[in-house]
């Protein structure tokens, strides 16, 4: 059996295991989590190196990409120096499943994004997500200052947003990471910030750990289109007057994780030892036909 492993920075509450079989391969998928204990991540990444066959790292980011350029975060490196296990932090399908899922919504029908008004909540974290939103014709509101950075200062142009992004970004990922992103217990803590921004929105996209820390009481009638949700997320939604949530990795026996434990778990599928090309996740998406997950909360 393969086993995949993401070692998270967040909260050890959304701990999960699960078996499952793809392509005929039994395939075991693991997250743990924490509680935003660097030492920690960094033990458990030693002690498991070698006995698993690729790692996730959840709860920070190791690369993000705009425009074609890479930047690396400087603590994440040095959280897996020397492990020798792939270890794969969900940036390589950021950039082509994330992209393949807008555009496989939009040709389906399943959301129609022709000038909706949409809240991306990190175009940083999601610049293939960005690219795509913007080539479907949707009016986008870009919050990387408003939600990491704490700035009142949304970005209504794509052209702005990859400039203020290349500015910034060299310094920002040599910053402590549980500066940017919600760590440990934070991940558990709903602090409503630019509701407006909210409010205003048909659809909010981006990372769901930034939706849940900032989004308001109220949700009424707007489509969530996210990654990592459990069944208890999926009910606050529907509480909140969610319609509908999309969530770009698969089901796994009710719940979704993350984008780096399905980059992990194509990795050890495909028994490669590093990241794969955009082209080669691709491929396999489509050779293992994994599709969203489409949750209708008007009829759940």
């Amino acid at each position: 059996m393969l086993k995949v492993v993401s070692i998270s920075l967040g909260s050890s509450s959304r701990n999960h295991t699960v078996e499952t079989e793809i392509g005929g391969k039994k395939i075991m998928l693991s997250r743990l989590g924490t509680d935003g204990d660097w030492l920690k991540a960094r033990q458990l990444f030693c002690e498991l190196d070698g006995k698993v066959d690729a790692f996730g790292l959840g709860g920070m980011d190791l690369y993000v990409y705009i425009a074609g350029k890479r930047y690396t975060f400087r603590q994440a490196v040095r959280l897996i120096e020397g492990v020798h296990t792939p270890v794969l932090d969900g940036s390589g399908l950021k950039n082509t499943l994330e992209k393949h899922v807008i555009n496989l919504l939009q040709e389906e029908g399943i959301v129609k994004f022709v000038d909706k008004k949409i809240l991306l909540v990190s175009g940083a974290d999601r610049f293939g997500m960005a690219e795509a939103l913007i080539q479907t014709g949707a009016q986008v509101v870009f919050g990387d200052l408003l939600f990491g950075l704490g700035l009142p200062f949304p970005m209504y142009n794509y052209q702005t947003f990859c400039r203020v992004a290349q500015m910034v970004l060299p310094l920002i990922t040599q910053m402590p990471f549980s500066l940017l992103y919600p760590t440990g217990e934070k991940q558990t803590v709903n602090t409503p910030k630019f509701t407006r921004f909210f409010a205003e929105a048909d659809i909010i996209a981006g990372d769901f750990l930034f939706i849940k820390r900032y989004m308001p009481e109220k949700l009424e009638r707007k489509i969530i289109i996210t990654n990592t949700v459990t069944a208890a997320d999926i009910k606050e939604l529907a509480d909140r007057g969610v319609h509908k949530v999309i969530t770009t990795t698969p089901e796994f026996q009710g719940r979704s994780f993350g984008t780096n434990v399905l980059e992990a778990m194509l990795v050890a599928l495909s028994g490669a030892k590093t990241a794969l090309t955009a082209e080669e996740y691709l491929e396999i998406i489509q050779r293992f036909e994994i599709r969203p997950r489409v949750v209708d909360l008007r009829v759940a």
